[in-house]
């Protein structure tokens, strides 16, 4: 690795840290969802530069994110919402080890624009909830 990537990376990594350190929970779910998004496009430049071993590590990372925002889920709590969610997690687990398989970028196109979508309503909750403490 050059000195200047690694640099860059240590910087990229404290940055990381200082905002986890001070985030609320529902910035550290959206961090989450800005990091599976990441994964899913380096793995996308991995499968165009044949660089495979760097694509299976990046989507066993993103596989990982999503098997932990898939083990937060409460459907005590969360109802319908949390067990739709939890099928869907599941269902871009199967597509990312797919696309894995077969160095499919649509299929990681498919769960990339799930997750923006995603993403968009947690947002959103967000911006409700803001909205509801400034009345």
């Amino acid at each position: 690795m050059k000195p200047a990537h690694y640099a860059l990376r240590e910087y990229q990594q404290n940055q990381l840290d200082a905002g986890v350190a001070y985030a609320d929970p529902h910035t550290l779910i959206a961090m989450l969802f800005d990091g599976l998004q990441d994964r899913i496009a380096v793995a996308k430049g991995s499968i165009g530069r044949g660089a495979y071993g760097e694509k299976a590590r990046v989507i066993g990372n993103a596989i990982e994110i999503l098997n932990y925002l898939q083990s937060c889920l409460d459907p005590g709590q969360g109802g319908d919402i949390a067990i739709n969610l939890d099928r869907l997690y599941g269902y871009m687990i199967e597509r990312l080890f797919l696309a894995s398989s077969r160095n499919d970028i649509a299929m990681l196109d498919e769960v990339g624009d799930l997750v923006r979508e995603i993403k968009e309503g947690w947002d959103g909750i967000r911006e409700v909830v803001r909205a509801g403490a400034l009345s």
